[in-house]
């Protein structure tokens, strides 16, 4: 569908440019009705969404922040404020089911004949199919939801990301079994927080982190809230993403990470997050998560090494 964009904008001498809204609708208004199960699982993060775009070529992102005005805006006033005025559209492109307006009233049949009038193009693409199923933000979240990360991941075309900044939280890992073989100086974790609070996939996975060295580091990492600490501690109770790398980047020292830009890539999931009784529990089970890391990694790598022989 971007590639289309990108190649219809080229042929118009437009830049090529995508709408979206933040927060998303749903959220809105399940925010509004004070109904929280009506929101969607998060998928992304706005940065991942406008990072993704970016590579796949779009040259602009228009986010417009959905509330109120928008959620009351008729179909034919969205068109003329946002496509006509705001946007001198030349050329537009929507999925198959899309839908706009206030009760989502306007259609693509709507669309096309508004834009004939405007003197704007309209275009639909049909659904895209992988393994006869329908690729959607549906089918993408109920595979995240029951952990078939490489379901999702040939969903979306590439393993499903997590990025954002480096954060400072209690340093806790460090002390957890600084004893052990397995953990050197302690589990030192790498801490992203998230603002929203129903992430799509959550658990213990098998990681591979960007952004600390000239390669990807394998990790394990925890996607959740972590339920076996105090929900007032400096995480606050909300969505954080904790990753252990297997191997620490030894020119990165112990404060060399905080503030960096990484990218997590979530491969395979152990299991959901569990709640230990104690931190002596906890290292325990931190310590199996990364044997159980190293044994996926392991093989993967191996069967890696014997497709790419029966190839040749």
């Amino acid at each position: 569908m971007l590639a289309l964009l990108n190649n219809e904008a080229a042929h118009r001498g437009v830049p090529s440019c995508v709408l979206t809204f933040e927060p998303h609708p749903r959220d809105y208004f399940a925010k509004t009705l004070q109904q929280p199960h009506m929101a969607p699982a998060r998928i992304g993060t706005l940065r991942d969404k406008l990072s993704e775009l970016a590579r796949c070529g779009v040259e602009q992102t228009v986010v417009l922040p959905f509330g109120a005005h928008l959620a009351q805006q008729s179909p034919q006033a969205f068109i003329d404020e946002v496509l006509v005025q705001g946007l001198g559209a030349r050329y537009v492109l929507v999925g198959d089911d899309f839908r706009f307006g206030r009760q989502r009233a306007g259609d693509y049949t709507m669309l096309d004949a508004v834009g004939e009038a405007h003197g704007f193009d309209v275009a639909r693409m049909n659904s895209y199919e992988v393994h006869g199923l329908r690729v959607s933000s549906s089918a993408i979240r109920d595979a995240m939801g029951a952990g078939r990360m490489e379901g999702a991941a040939q969903l979306l075309g590439r393993p499903y990301t997590i990025s954002g900044h480096v954060v400072h939280g209690r340093k806790l890992g460090r002390a957890l079994g600084a004893s052990s073989a397995e953990a050197g100086d302690g589990f030192r974790t790498l801490n992203l927080r998230f603002a929203h609070w129903k992430p799509a996939a959550s658990g213990i996975f098998t990681v591979l982190v960007y952004g600390l060295s000239d390669q990807a580091l394998p990790g394990v990492a925890n996607l959740g809230i972590r339920p076996s600490l105090d929900p007032n501690d400096a995480n606050g109770g909300r969505v954080l993403l904790e990753t252990h790398c297997l191997d620490w980047p030894a020119h990165l020292g112990p404060e060399g990470a905080y503030g960096k830009i990484i990218r997590v890539e979530l491969l395979h999931k152990l299991h959901d997050e569990l709640k230990y009784d104690g931190l002596d529990a906890l290292t325990t089970g931190i310590a199996r998560d990364c044997a159980d890391a190293r044994a996926w990694f392991a093989a993967h790598t191996q069967t890696h090494r014997q497709t790419t022989r029966d190839r040749i």
